[in-house]
């Protein structure tokens, strides 16, 4: 039962990854791309950790596994927050079709602050 456990978490967490990479292959700007990979890679990722640490029944591997998965789901999103905000400071543009773009105008590049859109 283990092992069929730890191949299906395993099997999941590769499709995940799989579609991760298509996402940042596919997608058309820097933002999209972003985005697929950290959701989907960290979701992945942690499934295939699961995966082995089922599969080893291991204390040490187990340990070892879920410090991986806690440093990818705090780092992640943080690094593509920063790649982000980077990238849109400095000018990557949107993708043509993007619908909106909430920080156009409110952002002030010598202060960085970031002007309220409250209307009292």
């Amino acid at each position: 039962m283990a092992a069929i456990l730890s191949a299906l978490l395993i099997l999941v967490g590769t499709f995940f990854m799989l579609v991760a990479a298509l996402g940042v292959v596919r997608f058309p700007d820097l933002y999209m791309r972003l985005h697929s990979s950290t959701k989907s890679a960290t979701l992945g990722v942690g499934c295939v950790m699961l995966g082995a640490a089922i599969h080893f029944n291991d204390v040490g591997f187990a340990t070892q596994a879920l410090a991986i998965t806690l440093f990818l789901l705090v780092t992640a999103p943080v690094a593509a927050h920063l790649l982000g905000r980077a990238a849109y400071l400095s000018g990557v543009p949107l993708w043509e079709h993007t619908l909106s773009d909430e920080l156009r105008g409110r952002y002030d590049q010598v202060t960085h602050d970031l002007a309220s859109t409250d209307t009292k």
